[in-house]
């Protein structure tokens, strides 16, 4: 099965590593690439192991197997018929091998231009913005709510976290200072 690709499996939050070790037991061929990434905690600083991709874990299976896979704790959804069937075994294969070699490799969120946004750290966290542009950091368009004025900041991408794919910014003819969250 080394050359088969591998399905994707939507899991619950918080328990891909779970349904791996389900899957394991099952003597089902899966894959959660994890990373480590140091956690402050109040009384000290810990090195967690977290999934690469939230909620899925990778698995192969023969036909005579998926009431197995599907069964496991945690599954949600064999995904299939949303356009990602299955990840070809190359790709898993870079990424186990990037992991393994040290690599640094981190989730990041899927973040356009226009995508609805909360600023999660910094003298701004907990507002509200959109993004206007994106380079090495984001652009982000923030109101100051009482005057009804808008201001750009440019933040980290780990700064942020996506809360909707639709900001909308009217037309190039109105000010740049007009954006609206919606």
């Amino acid at each position: 099965m080394t050359n088969q690709p591998w399905n994707v499996l939507h899991v619950s939050a918080n328990h891909e590593k779970k349904v791996a070790q389900h899957l394991a037991v099952r003597c089902l061929e899966n894959y959660l690439p994890l990373y480590k990434e140091r956690s402050r905690w109040t009384d000290r600083a810990v090195t967690l192991e977290r999934p690469l991709f939230p909620g899925y874990v990778f698995v192969r299976f023969t036909p005579a197997s998926r009431l197995s896979v599907i069964s496991t704790p945690g599954t949600l959804r064999l995904l299939s018929g949303f356009g990602v069937e299955t990840v070809d075994s190359a790709e898993i294969d870079r990424i186990r091998q990037s992991l393994d070699s040290g690599c640094v490799l981190r989730p990041h969120p899927r973040i356009n231009t226009g995508t609805r946004v909360l600023v999660c750290r910094g003298i701004f966290e907990g507002t509200e913005g959109i993004v206007t542009e994106l380079r090495r950091d984001c652009r982000v368009i923030l109101s100051l709510a009482g005057v009804r004025q808008y201001f750009s900041l440019d933040v980290d991408l780990r700064d942020i976290e996506v809360l909707g794919e639709v900001g909308r910014c009217p037309d190039a003819e109105s000010s740049a200072y007009s954006c609206q969250l919606q």
